[in-house]
């Protein structure tokens, strides 16, 4: 049985020095008033989420010839004039079309302290729609990753690749959280996270990690959804729009197995159900490479209060946005393909994941983005 919220909240200052952790809403919330998180169009409040901030994009996109990381002592903006082919604006919206590489000002900007450091990812609906999304800053060496005490601008790199997207200034495609000190627990802190408040159904295979595994059982049809080639273009802020038919086809599991094919997406789930007490929140990373070439996430980070009994939880699978690499792969039911790590908050968010805030994606199963009609 899941611990009550409140109980969590007392437990957490207990249980951990809660000087280290993710920061929760309200502390983000804090950073923007303090004038560390800006930007010259205000920002709204449906953009703070439990433990991230959804970025918007700017008012122009350049299309570039490669990916790129600024790197070390040089700034995006520098690079930018190695790369860029051309400009154009989003004011009114535009195509980002299929199998391109685009990068774009975001409309966020930071100041973090010398304590704060942030990742990224990409929103779940973005990962759903397996568009390539990461953020690039100045001096960077690696996507995603903001150093703490970072000032400066902020960009998302874009790579549609299974779907050409119409997007506009101020679509929603990134997230960033913020992060002090060493949040991640260890196996033993897992596996007594678990004791108090069972993370998934079943017994917990922790191993640098919460492992989980695919669901092909051979009686639930379908088993995913593997996207179309040669579709039309979809409006990245249009919800329940699209009639999936027409950009998925639906995969079946034979004798729970199902074999990949380079160069598909696919829409699958784990076998278990999962959940993220409001102490904590959790992300996605593969299992080991020795299992498989595949990726099964692009999105990945699970906020506090998914899944969570409190938060209107019920049973909520994780979805998994997978590409296999240069050679057909063999997955089988119950195959181990990824795990999730846990990491403490600060303190629990004023709002949890879940109906309160009504997102998309608590209770799911098998659930394409929610650009789609009720599948």
């Amino acid at each position: 049985m899941s611990l009550s919220y409140d109980l969590i909240r007392k437990q957490v200052a207990g249980m951990y020095n809660t000087e280290s952790g993710i920061l929760p809403e309200q502390e983000i919330d804090s950073l923007a008033a303090k004038g560390l998180i800006w930007s010259p169009v205000p920002m709204r409040t449906d953009q703070f989420q439990p433990a991230s901030l959804d970025l918007r994009l700017g008012d122009r996109a350049y299309r570039v010839r490669a990916s790129f990381l600024a790197g070390s002592r040089r700034t995006v903006k520098e690079r930018l004039t190695e790369f860029e082919m051309h400009c154009f604006s989003l004011e009114d919206g535009a195509v980002l079309e299929r199998g391109c590489v685009y990068l774009i000002p975001l409309q966020e900007r930071l100041r973090l302290p010398k304590r704060i450091r942030a990742v990224a990812n990409a929103k779940s609906s973005a990962g759903r729609l397996d568009l390539l999304t990461r953020l690039v800053v100045d001096n960077g060496i690696e996507f995603d990753r903001i150093e703490a005490g970072y000032e400066g601008p902020l960009y998302a790199e874009i790579c549609p690749r299974s779907f050409s997207v119409l997007v506009r200034t101020g679509s929603r495609l990134n997230q960033v959280r913020f992060c002090a000190g060493d949040a991640l627990l260890n196996d033993s802190e897992l596996a007594e996270l678990n004791r108090q408040a069972p993370l998934v159904l079943g017994k917990a295979r922790i191993r640098g990690g919460l492992a989980f595994s695919v669901d092909l059982d051979r009686n639930r049809t379908p088993a995913g959804f593997r996207a179309k080639p040669h579709t039309s273009v979809i409006d990245v802020d249009l919800e329940e729009s699209y009639d999936p038919d027409e950009f998925w086809e639906p995969v079946h599991a034979t004798s729970g197995n199902l074999i990949l094919d380079p160069g598909s997406f696919y829409i699958l789930v784990s076998r278990e159900s999962v959940t993220i007490p409001p102490s904590h929140a959790a992300e996605m990373v593969p299992y080991i490479a020795m299992v498989g070439e595949f990726r099964v996430n692009y999105a990945g980070f699970f906020d506090p209060g998914f899944g969570h009994s409190e938060s209107g939880g019920g049973e909520s699978r994780s979805v998994l946005e997978v590409r296999c690499h240069e050679t057909p792969f063999l997955l089988e039911h119950g195959q181990l393909v990824g795990k999730l790590i846990f990491q403490r908050m600060i303190e629990p968010p004023r709002r949890p994941y879940g109906s309160v805030l009504g997102s998309n994606y608590q209770g799911q199963g098998l659930k394409l983005s929610k650009h789609f009609y009720r599948n």
